[in-house]
């Protein structure tokens, strides 16, 4: 079966999955009318994404094999609660929503939990999830820690956790080095007033749009440390999934939602026959590419804000040891990811 294929019924259907595990992205929760996104293209479904939320753990709790954990995507309530003073109390309405679900919850953090908070404030809040971890990267830096992790579900399966923000705009006072090197390296790409308007691409530079201010980077600290998990993993022939906001591929995103240094993330990849997948949010129309080079899997997942209230986009996620199985829900697509 290709690397990437759509779901048929396959010759497995008697298999049991070793375990599974749910996925969402860009819930944005606020609650507000509908309205659009930052170019007025695209319908924003601001207060129905709870009951989106709401579909999904109860899809998950009813499921003959509920899901062991979920990995939320990043994005998890919308950057205009802040203005309105309703950052904390749109938080604690969707935890209340994933407490009630039927396994534990890994979130990723995304731009707009920097437009609600500090990364201090996430660091000591419920959106932290490294306490039940094994391995962190935890660099302490004046603004807050790097947010990386990882942990293994199952014998001989790893997933990492990904801060697609550690060198960015977001989150960090601006006196700080951190701030002023990510301004110096936006400013040297994007010569637009407004940072959060993308530049035009370029010829030489065709991917130059990612350079805006709601995207962000991986630190050399960062790098470092993912390669050292990745080198551990390889030894122990494990199977990798690695966990991100920002997707790293330009061909499973358009290039207005990439990281920053997307290429260096890629060339690593490339030298850890270990990973298996990469997965990402924040372009809400999804994406997939199976990149033949280091075979990884780069899926992005289809963001619930931009979600009609009649339709879903959520998956659930059997794990085998030579595949995983994405059952997708409305609009996220149901995928066989082969990496036998």
């Amino acid at each position: 079966m290709s690397g990437g294929s759509h779901m048929s019924g396959g010759s497995h259907a008697d298999e049991e999955p070793l375990f599974t595990f749910g996925v969402i992205a860009d819930i944005q929760y606020a609650d507000l009318d509908d309205g659009f996104n930052f170019t007025r293209t695209r319908k924003r479904y601001y207060r129905n994404s709870l009951a989106q939320l709401r579909g999904a753990r109860e899809h998950w709790c009813d499921a003959a094999l509920p899901p062991e954990f979920v990995l939320q995507l990043g994005d998890i309530i919308d950057g205009f609660n802040a203005p309105h003073g309703a950052s904390r109390s749109a938080l604690d309405a969707v935890l209340r929503e994933l407490r009630s679900g039927p396994g534990e919850v890994h979130h990723v953090w995304g731009n707009h939990e920097f437009y609600n908070f500090s990364r201090q404030e996430l660091l000591s809040s419920e959106l932290n999830s490294t306490l039940h971890v094994q391995r962190r990267l935890g660099t302490s830096r004046p603004g807050g820690d790097i947010y990386a992790y990882s942990f293994s579900p199952y014998p001989g399966f790893c997933f990492i956790v990904l801060d697609a923000y550690d060198m960015s705009l977001l989150g960090l006072d601006e006196a700080s080095e951190q701030y002023q090197r990510a301004l110096s390296l936006i400013q040297k790409h994007n010569g637009n007033e407004d940072l959060n308007r993308p530049p035009t691409p370029t010829a030489s530079d065709p991917l130059l749009q990612r350079y805006a201010k709601f995207n962000g980077g991986f630190s050399h600290e960062q790098l470092d440390w993912l390669d050292s998990v990745l080198f551990s993993s390889d030894d122990k022939q494990e199977k990798v999934t690695i966990v991100s906001h920002l997707p790293v591929h330009p061909d499973s995103t358009d290039p207005v939602c990439l990281a920053w240094n997307h290429s260096t993330l890629l060339q690593l990849l490339q030298r850890h026959p270990s990973v298996v997948l990469f997965m990402a949010g924040h372009d809400h129309d999804g994406g997939y590419h199976h990149d033949q080079q280091s075979h990884v899997h780069h899926l992005t997942l289809e963001g619930v804000i931009e979600t009609p209230p009649d339709t879903a986009a959520f998956g659930t996620v059997s794990v085998y040891h030579d595949r995983m199985v994405l059952a997708g829900q409305g609009r996220t697509l149901s995928r066989v990811l082969d990496f036998s």
